[in-house]
């Protein structure tokens, strides 16, 4: 469906090149630093990603811009009747608006998330100029089956014939299943970050992550403002991904150290105050931040306010948060 909805609009997907995504956690910091680094080489960088926090809008952005209201309004006029008649869902027609956007601005590349999986994403009618999964856990089991080796051959999917792969997951025998993946997809390479890259000193302060990193033949400090200990391996894996991707997206490990500051990604142990928000919703992800919370605050135990949806493994959430609270509020 999502093939029949871009034939109509002339393929737009196929004008701008793309940077693929996939993985259970770590994709939005992944694209986020993309962004950055790619933004500071002076590209014009398009992001599709979700879902959205506070306003639609926030899935497109081309040059750190949202879509434009209007012209979202223009493509459900236009596009509405053709939607219905192809029974396309909102997701496959946000994918369509998303890459008609990016086509219309002319945007240099485009970081693209995948939303559920990786196989049968909507998003996976993409040619990319390069292929990454970040990590494998257990989320979306009803769709994506109950092993992390099922979880793992979804988000495969993503790989493809004539693009180099680049695996983020920290573990060897999934790493491993991953790139035997790869290889059967016809990657031109295989980038395992775990067997590429190197991690020292990682401190996480109030501000941010600090980390020392060898990669791509150099040695650099850097200092990101996303807080975490899990942020340095989704510094490398973004820095391994643009590298395969070759020039003009190839940064150096120096660049990127400069480039770093500029990060930004609401949503990820973002304060406010003396709140703390974060959008966790598996638990891989409720253990990271119980381990940044540890890290930053010094296992002062906090008021947790969990909101999760019913289909989440909410019962694993709360275990993995028990360490870190001293109450639990739940809606």
């Amino acid at each position: 469906r999502t093939r029949a909805l871009l034939a109509e609009m002339g393929d737009p997907h196929l004008a701008v090149p793309i940077l693929h995504i996939a993985g259970t956690n770590g994709k939005g910091s992944s694209v986020a630093t993309a962004d950055a680094l790619l933004r500071a080489k002076g590209l014009r960088v398009a992001r599709y990603t979700s879902p959205h926090l506070v306003d639609f809008r926030e899935r497109i952005v081309v040059a750190g811009v949202p879509i434009p209201e209007v012209e979202v309004i223009e493509f459900i006029d236009r596009w509405t009747p053709t939607i219905e008649r192809l029974d396309a869902s909102f997701f496959e027609a946000t994918t369509a608006m998303a890459f008609l956007h990016f086509a219309t601005e002319r945007a240099d590349v485009a970081l693209v998330e995948t939303g559920l999986g990786g196989r049968l994403d909507s998003t996976n009618v993409v040619r990319p100029r390069a292929a990454g999964v970040t990590s494998i856990g257990f989320d979306h089991m009803e769709y994506l089956g109950t092993t992390l080796h099922s979880i793992a051959r979804e988000k495969a999917g993503i790989f493809k014939p004539g693009a180099p792969a680049v695996i983020g997951e920290p573990s060897a025998e999934v790493a491993a299943w991953l790139a035997d993946d790869a290889r059967k997809a016809g990657a031109t390479s295989v980038r395992v970050v775990r067997e590429e890259a190197r991690v020292h000193d990682v401190v996480v302060d109030g501000g941010g992550t600090t980390f020392t990193l060898e990669a791509i033949g150099e040695h650099a400090t850097i200092r990101t403002p996303l807080l975490g200990r899990h942020q340095a391996t989704n510094f490398a894996f973004t820095l391994l991904l643009l590298d395969a991707a070759g020039e003009p997206y190839a940064t150096s490990l120096s660049e990127a150290a400069r480039s770093a500051a500029s990060i930004s990604l609401p949503g990820r142990f973002q304060r406010v105050g003396r709140w703390i928000f974060d959008v966790a919703h598996n638990p891989d992800g409720a253990r990271t931040l119980g381990s940044t919370l540890s890290a930053v605050d010094g296992g002062a135990r906090v008021a947790v306010l969990l909101c999760v949806l019913a289909d989440k493994d909410w019962r694993a959430m709360i275990e993995a948060l028990r360490p870190f609270a001293s109450r639990f509020v739940l809606t």
